[in-house]
């Protein structure tokens, strides 16, 4: 679980800042569709057909995902709302968080 490591959160919220950040189901598959998305994150709470739809789509286009205990705490790593995922777009942040976070649980 990535909570172990709060830096994460940080350097999320960095990546947001910077404009490298994707959030929303329909925005998050498109940015993974369009070979954009570097790494994904997926809370532990999201629905199980989403859950399905994002692991297969980050398993084949070969994205490392994450999962985060649940939605609250994707949303306060970037300062919104609760989300439910959330890609990085930028190889230098989403190296870091890979790195950070530990194996990924697909792609």
């Amino acid at each position: 679980m990535p909570e172990k490591n709060e830096k994460w959160h940080s350097l999320l919220g960095l990546a947001r800042r910077a404009g490298k950040v994707v959030s929303g189901e329909e925005t998050v598959l498109r940015a993974i569709r369009e070979q954009k998305a570097r790494v994904v994150i997926m809370s532990a709470d999201a629905s199980d057909r989403t859950k399905k739809t994002v692991n297969d789509k980050c398993n084949f286009y070969k994205v490392p995902i994450f999962e985060a205990s649940e939605r609250v705490t994707l949303g306060q790593a970037i300062g919104q709302p609760p989300r439910v995922l959330i890609a990085v777009t930028d190889s230098g942040f989403a190296g870091k968080l890979i790195e950070w976070l530990g194996p990924s649980t697909r792609g």
